[in-house]
């Protein structure tokens, strides 16, 4: 049997506990989610700013986001990479999440595939290479709730019970492989669509994850508090080998995410609206119910922490109509995600307004990047990119397909890892009686009878726009997508304007275009209005992930139902 993380909730310390964590952060990505999950286990964080305080540190967690390249390039020149390694090399208690159990390899082939003379060294606690999946065979970044099997008992792990089911986030596209060398390191491991790989190791008092335990719920408050108890009380280092079947195998779950449209309202105050087919605009009765109207749903906050206790497997706060002054000093947005990362331990989303943008009053210049970083700050660990990537999109065909390393999803993805980079496309369908009738660069799709055009069309190409959908431009779909995925995105959250609010169901000929012709994720987006509507999707299409907004928000259908049509169905799904 699996071996997977308790159900039940993490005990919360109404004092704060001796045990100091101090924690190495780097300045790359979503870092306030591991700050919010310590404390709210009942311990105090104190931050590493030099290297003298790691040999003085009672534990040390270092929670690597972004590429492998930055992290290593600011060990180094920080000084931090060579007064680790005497840490560890002196069994001091240490977690290390996700990048933190990287670096502790020998060498990745992140940023240096092209030439694998020439890995990037790694901190050299643990024997092996990390290298990236392999893209023809399933689709790459790994995103999303996968399973453990355990190859060792430990103490850090003491609220593992014989369950199954009880997954914990990923986000990846580079793994380590379990090889003899290794192999006494290997406290769980995980399989992605027939890879099989180290997605947790401990030696002595060396712990680390490839998942993120801030991002995996109540389950993974739970494996942090197992471990600094353990480093508290002493008993980190006592782990026992298991006897582990090989023919065991874990499988990645179907995601359910919830979105949240918000927008400013008279008073300044951000509120999650729903209306259909992108029609955002005020109505003289802003108190207007039902469908068919834009409404006004809730505080963005209380909602996000209701889905997270329902069980959403992500959260998406997509701004719709604000923000076009950026977002540098946009406070409330800021808030909201400062806030909501407090008490939300699964990955949270953002999209709007990240662009480079010019302040209206100082003139200053602020890049996608700089914004993108506010972002991350406050709390995000995605943003979601939506007219940007349509504009990159336009110039890299135009050049031939020449990347600058300019545009927002090199930047970004450069910085932070594509797996944190999503990109939102915003197409409607323009209906053509023949594939004959429409421009070679575009892909045409064929409809069946319900999605036939208003002159019993059987075809058509579905067109990206920008602006909220205002906009339309000569670029297909599946071009963008193609164009993001060569850019930096690591996910594609796909909507369709002509679908949006209908609750008719997605648009299963658009999500396959998308899915069969890129290797990144996609998460199907607009049309979804009871249960069956998610399981349809996943069966009908390669997409990993559903998203829906209204039908939560009105609570027609709850996250729990979705969930147990897809289990019925045979679609494996995350069941808190």
């Amino acid at each position: 049997r699996c071996h997977h993380l308790p159900r039940r909730q993490a005990t919360s310390y109404h004092t704060t506990m001796t045990l100091t964590v101090s924690l190495l952060d780097y300045g790359a990505g979503n870092v306030r989610s591991v700050r919010n999950a310590i404390t709210s286990c009942g311990y105090s964080i104190i931050d590493i700013t030099s290297p003298s305080q790691i040999d003085q540190a009672d534990v040390i967690i270092f929670p690597g986001v972004g590429s492998y390249e930055s992290a290593m390039t600011v060990l180094q020149t920080t000084g931090y990479d060579n007064a680790l390694r005497a840490y560890l090399a002196a069994d001091r208690p240490y977690l290390g999440i996700c990048l933190g159990m990287q670096t502790l390899f020998e060498s990745s082939t992140e940023y240096k595939e092209d030439d694998q003379s020439s890995e990037l060294p790694g901190l050299g606690v643990i024997p092996g290479h990390v290298i990236k999946f392999d893209e023809t065979k399933r689709s790459v970044p790994h995103i999303g709730w996968n399973g453990t099997i355990a190859h060792q008992s430990s103490p850090a792990m003491k609220y593992i019970k014989d369950h199954n089911g009880d997954e914990v986030y990923f986000v990846h596209s580079y793994y380590a492989p379990i090889t003899d060398a290794n192999s006494k390191w290997v406290l769980t491991r995980t399989t992605y669509e027939g890879q099989e790989y180290i997605s947790s190791v401990q030696k002595g008092n060396v712990c680390a994850t490839q998942f993120h335990p801030e991002k995996s719920g109540k389950t993974g408050l739970n494996f942090l508090k197992g471990f600094l108890e353990s480093v508290e009380d002493g008993t980190l280092s006592n782990t026992t080998p298991i006897a582990v079947n090989p023919t065991d195998h874990t499988e990645l779950v179907k995601r359910v995410v919830v979105a949240l449209d918000v927008r400013s309202n008279d008073n300044g105050d951000l509120v999650v609206t729903k209306g259909d087919q992108y029609d955002v605009r005020e109505k003289d009765d802003d108190a207007v119910t039902g469908r068919g109207g834009v409404r006004n749903l809730g505080k963005p906050v209380s909602l996000a922490a209701r889905y997270y206790d329902e069980g959403a497997d992500e959260i998406a706060f997509l701004n719709i109509t604000s923000f076009r002054q950026g977002v540098i000093e946009d406070m409330p947005m800021l808030q909201v995600l400062e806030e909501a990362s407090k008490s939300i331990f699964v990955p949270l989303t953002v999209g709007g307004g990240i662009r480079s943008y010019a302040d209206p009053e100082s003139g200053k210049v602020y890049s996608a990047l700089e914004v993108a970083s506010r972002y991350f700050r406050a709390g995000a660990d995605k943003i979601s990119i939506g007219s940007d990537a349509v504009y990159a999109a336009e110039d890299y065909y135009a050049s031939g397909g020449k990347k600058t390393g300019e545009t927002s999803l090199e930047t970004i993805s450069h910085r932070y890892g594509v797996q944190a980079v999503v990109v939102s496309i915003d197409p409607k369908r323009v209906y053509v009686a023949s594939p004959e009738c429409v421009d070679k660069k575009h892909t045409v799709v064929s409809l069946d009878e319900s999605q036939a055009g208003p002159n019993g069309e059987r075809y058509c190409w579905y067109q990206c726009t920008v602006k909220g959908g205002r906009e339309a431009k000569d670029i297909c779909a599946v071009s963008v997508a193609k164009a993001s995925e060569a850019l930096g995105a690591g996910e594609i959250m796909l909507n369709c304007i002509d679908m949006d609010g209908q609750c008719n169901g997605f648009d299963h000929a658009l999500m396959t275009a998308v899915s069969t012709a890129v290797t990144i994720p996609v998460i199907a987006s607009s049309g979804a209005g009871k249960e069956s509507h998610f399981s349809d999707v996943f069966k009908a299409t390669k997409v990993q992930a559903a998203l829906a907004a209204g039908m939560f928000h009105r609570k027609e259908v709850e996250i729990g139902n979705v969930k147990k049509h897809m289990e019925a169905s045979g679609i494996r799904a995350r069941i808190v």
